[in-house]
C-alpha cells in the first residue's frame, strides 16, 4: 500500500475539540476568580487562549515536518542538555506555593520546564532504543544507559518538588522500555528498587504524609489536608447525570481550590454532569486509540517508540489527574492535558501531537 498522504484526521479533530472543550471549561471555572483577582473575567482564559492558538499553529507546523529529523544525535544532545539546564535554572527563580517549577520573565511570561521534559524524554528514549532493540537483555550497556537521562529529569523534577510529573515520566520511561523489549524480570527489579524510594517520598515529607493519611481517611481533616479532595468530591457528586448547567457551578466560587487547573475535572462533573464528563473521557479514548494505532502500525522503530511515548504520556497524565479528582489516588498537582489552564502544558502537548500527526502520515 502507498503511504498515507494526509494525517490521521481522527487525532487532528479530536485534539481540536478537546482544546475548545478545555477553553470553555477554563472560562467557566476561572471567570469569577479572575474578576476578583484581576478585575477582568477573561484574564485567565485569555492567556490560555493565546497559548492554545500558538500551540495549534505549532502542531500544524510540526505535522508537516519530517519526524525522522529528530533522530539526529546533534538534536538529541542539544535538546537534552537545554532541558537539563532549564530544569536546574528554575531553582534560581522565586518559588510559588513553596515549589520551584516556573521560569519567569517579569510579570508577562512564565513557562514550566517540566512540561518540555516530557517530549524531550520521549525523543531521547526513542532515539537511544530504536537501534538497540536486539540488545535489551543487556542490563548494563543498554538499559542502565537508557535510564540515565530519565533519572536526571525525574530527580530534578522531584526536587522542585513535582511528584505527579515525575511519576508520569517514570511511567512513560517504563512503558517505552517494555515496548522496546525490556525483560519483565528487569522491570520487576527496577520497580522493587523504586517502591521504597516512592514510599520514603510519600511518608517522609510531612505534607505528603498528611495527604496520604487523608486519602486513607478522607474525613480525618476536612478543613486542612483533606480540603481539596472533599470539595472536589462534593462538586462531582452535585453534578449528577446532567450537571447544574454550564457556568452554574457553585464549588468554583472560592470553595474548590485550583478549579481551572488541577481540579478542573471536578468543575466539569458539577456543571456538565456524568454525561459531560463521559464525553470528555470518550474524546481522550479516541485520541489514545488512534495514537496507539499509529504506533503499532508504523514500521519504523523510532516512529513507533515516539508515537507510543507521546500517546502514553497524554493518557497517563489524564489518568492521574482524573484519579486524584475522584479520590482514587492521593492528591497531587498535575494538569489535565489540553483541558486544564496552563500555558506550557497545552503548548507542549499540542506540539507533541503535531509530531504524532506527522508520524501518522507514514502509516500504511
Amino acid at each position: 500500500m502507498a503511504k498515507r498522504v494526509g494525517v490521521d484526521k481522527w487525532i487532528f479533530f479530536t485534539t481540536l475539540i478537546l482544546v475548545v472543550y478545555g477553553l470553555a471549561m477554563v472560562f467557566s471555572a476561572s471567570a469569577v476568580v479572575a474578576q476578583d483577582q484581576f478585575h477582568n473575567p477573561y484574564a485567565i482564559v485569555g492567556k490560555q487562549l493565546g497559548w492554545a492558538v500558538g500551540g495549534v499553529f505549532c502542531m500544524i507546523w510540526l505535522m508537516t515536518r519530517d519526524y525522522t529529523r529528530y533522530k539526529s544525535p546533534a538534536f538529541i544532545y542539544a535538546s537534552t542538555a537545554v532541558t537539563t539546564m532549564l530544569l536546574v535554572l528554575v531553582f534560581f527563580f522565586r518559588n510559588s506555593h513553596n515549589t520551584h517549577r516556573w521560569i519567569r520573565f517579569g510579570g508577562l511570561f512564565t513557562f514550566q520546564p517540566s512540561e518540555i521534559a516530557k517530549p524531550v524524554l520521549i525523543l531521547f528514549l526513542a532515539w537511544f532504543l530504536h537501534t538497540r532493540l536486539d540488545s535489551m537483555r543487556d542490563w548494563r550497556d543498554t538499559v542502565l544507559r537508557a535510564a540515565i537521562i530519565p533519572l536526571i529529569f525525574i530527580a530534578l523534577i522531584l526536587k522542585q518538588p513535582d511528584l505527579g510529573t515525575a511519576l508520569v515520566l517514570a511511567g512513560v520511561t517504563a512503558m517505552m522500555m517494555l515496548l522496546a523489549g525490556l525483560e519483565w524480570k528487569h522491570f520487576a527489579i527496577a520497580t522493587a528498587a523504586f517502591l521504597p524510594i516512592l514510599g520514603f517520598m510519600l511518608f517522609a515529607v510531612s505534607w505528603r504524609r498528611q495527604r496520604m493519611l487523608v486519602f486513607l481517611h478522607p474525613d480525618s481533616d476536612p478543613m486542612g489536608a483533606g480540603f481539596h479532595i472533599n470539595q472536589s468530591l462534593i462538586a462531582v457528586g452535585a453534578g449528577g447525570w446532567l450537571g447544574r448547567g454550564y457556568m452554574e457551578g457553585i464549588q468554583k466560587l472560592f470553595y474548590l481550590p485550583e478549579a481551572s487547573t488541577d481540579f478542573i475535572f471536578a468543575n466539569i462533573g458539577e456543571e456538565l454532569g456524568f454525561l459531560g464528563a463521559m464525553l470528555m473521557l470518550i474524546l481522550f479514548l479516541v485520541l489514545g486509540y488512534r495514537g496507539l494505532r499509529t504506533a503499532f502500525k508504523i514500521k519504523d522503530p523510532f516512529g513507533r517508540l515516539v508515537a507510543f511515548g507521546i500517546t502514553t504520556a497524554i493518557l497517563l497524565q489524564a489518568f492521574f489527574n482524573i484519579s486524584v479528582v475522584l479520590s482514587l489516588l492521593p492528591t497531587k498537582g498535575i494538569p489535565l492535558p489540553l483541558i486544564s489552564s496552563g500555558g506550557t502544558s497545552i503548548f507542549c502537548t499540542l506540539a507533541s501531537i503535531g509530531i504524532l500527526l506527522n508520524i501518522s502520515r507514514q502509516v500504511e
